[in-house]
């Protein structure tokens, strides 16, 4: 069965980082399109980046352009979200999402076909 599992979400101060990990229990290298998103209470699920099989092309949601960065390794058929001067208004569940389908970096949620279970993160002012 195909999974995708995160972790690395937790408590951190404004201003702070963290870094996310994906872990695929396929080879990333097969997945062309590896998508970051978060949800906050209340909120609708929203695209926060993407990368592509490669690694050699990233897209970024506005709210989180030049503060988070994403990466993969494929060799550890794993994908990472680093995220620095964290704010509170990032707090939100974390997912990691797969597209198996050739092409541009998708922004909606619904475009992608497999999720993992999500981490908390959550910014203290």
């Amino acid at each position: 069965q195909v999974q995708l599992v995160e972790s690395g979400g937790g408590l951190v101060q404004t201003g702070g980082s963290l870094r996310l990990s994906c872990a695929a229990s396929v080879r990333t290298v097969n997945i062309p399109v590896m998508g970051w998103f978060r949800q906050a209470p209340g909120k609708e699920r929203e695209f926060v980046g993407g990368i592509n099989w490669s690694g050699g092309s990233t897209y970024y949601g506005d709210s989180v352009a030049g503060r988070f960065t994403i990466s993969r390794d494929n060799a550890k058929n794993t994908v990472y979200l680093e995220m620095n001067s964290l704010k509170p208004e990032d707090t939100a569940v974390y997912y990691c999402a797969a597209n198996w389908v050739v092409g541009d970096i998708r922004k909606t949620p619904t475009e992608y076909d497999l999720w993992g279970q999500g981490t908390q993160v959550t910014v203290s002012s």
